[in-house]
């Protein structure tokens, strides 16, 4: 009997160890991330992605820079080299599906450079 308690306790703290630094880890690449696209350093973004071998159309949807995506968040900062890197490594059903474009034009960006490029990759160009 006094075995199961210990394995409980043994797989309590090694859950513990395990996920703890994983947490801190992608919050602290996020804001990493975040901080690229506000600066405008698309070959900043770039290192990062490539160190962590990570395709950003894989983890697009779990990054928010200040509650925005990150193509949002760099139309607001005005980083049209990093949003045309974005929208450029983005399936394309993905960008058309995403409201970026409606977001763009209904918030005053539509002079914004990341929206034209928006535009051609969603298939809407003009």
């Amino acid at each position: 009997m006094k075995l199961l308690p210990a394995v409980f306790c043994g797989v309590v703290v090694a859950g513990a160890v395990l996920v703890s630094p994983v947490v801190h880890a992608d919050d602290q690449l996020a804001a990493s991330m975040c901080d690229y696209v506000k600066a405008d350093d698309k070959n900043r973004l770039r290192k990062v992605l490539s160190d962590y071998r990570l395709r950003l159309r894989n983890i697009y949807d779990g990054v928010t820079c200040n509650g925005d995506s990150l193509v949002r968040f760099a139309i607001k900062n005005n980083a049209a080299d990093v949003g045309e890197f974005i929208v450029k490594q983005l399936p394309a059903a993905q960008v058309a599906a995403s409201g970026d474009i409606a977001w763009a034009e209904g918030n005053g960006f539509a002079a914004s450079p990341v929206l034209k490029v928006l535009k051609e990759r969603a298939g809407g160009g003009e």
